[in-house]
């Protein structure tokens, strides 16, 4: 994202999740508001993971997504190994927060439409 209010909050809902932890409720809002950032930059793949990421929080209350393989990746494998099913994901959620600051590289936007795909999976 280009917005420096949008970075300043992707920023903030960093130092949130390694300060405090995991909370869902703060969670949501701060990327309901970081949603309205980027419908401005008009970018439907970083919108669309943004709104994914709210909605799976908010349905499950949890953040269940591994982060995505190098390889593309078969449905029945979309639990990792390391992280049970009902645990929350961090170093996922923490990278799929990265993701969403720094869309110049095309892997990055690569990763955020496997995001995507796991979660309409899910």
């Amino acid at each position: 994202m280009e917005n420096p209010s949008a970075l300043k909050l992707i920023n903030k809902i960093q130092l949130d999740l390694f300060k405090k932890g995991f909370e869902a409720e703060v969670l949501v809002a701060d990327l309901k508001k970081l949603r309205e950032y980027s419908l401005e930059e008009n970018n439907p793949v970083l919108t669309k993971a943004i709104r994914l990421t709210y909605e799976h929080i908010e349905a499950n209350g949890a953040f269940l997504i591994p982060i995505p393989d190098d390889e593309p990746i078969d449905d029945e494998e979309l639990v990792t190994e390391d992280t049970p099913a009902n645990e929350n994901n961090l170093e996922s959620l923490d990278y799929l927060i990265n993701l969403f600051s720094d869309l110049s590289h095309k892997n990055n936007v690569l990763d955020l439409k496997e995001y995507n795909k796991a979660f309409l999976a899910y």
